[in-house]
């Protein structure tokens, strides 16, 4: 079983930031892509960004400049700085990783899971 545990969201000012971290445990063999999605009330859920096993990251649009994703893969874990929050940021934001596990029968398998969401609220 595998388990990605976000965690740093909050209520923040407009103009201030955050750090969002997930942390990803479990029988992992090796964590692929991983990158972070968030969902604003009454809307579908979106990207914000991404990074590979290597490093390479891809954002969206409007996140660009303002929001630095990164990875710790001795810890399994990746992390959102937001910086400049805007009211619009307001959202619930996922973890999302593709992996590669360790089934019971000692196989492996890719698997594609997501984090529980943790609430970001930008408001004055």
């Amino acid at each position: 079983q595998v388990q990605l545990v976000e965690s740093g969201g909050g209520l923040v000012q407009p103009g201030e930031s955050l750090r969002l971290s997930c942390a990803a445990s479990g029988s992992i063999f090796r964590i692929n892509a991983m990158g972070w999605y968030r969902q604003a009330p009454g809307k579908q859920r979106e990207l914000v960004a991404t990074i590979t096993s290597g490093g390479s990251t891809n954002y969206a649009d409007s996140q660009k400049g303002r929001f630095t994703i990164s990875r710790d893969n001795a810890k399994n874990t990746v992390y959102l700085q937001m910086n400049s929050l805007k009211p619009e940021d307001t959202a619930v934001y996922y973890c999302n990783a593709g992996l590669t596990v360790v089934t019971t029968g000692g196989n492996y398998r890719y698997l594609e899971t997501w984090g529980q969401g943790t609430l970001v609220t930008v408001s004055s």
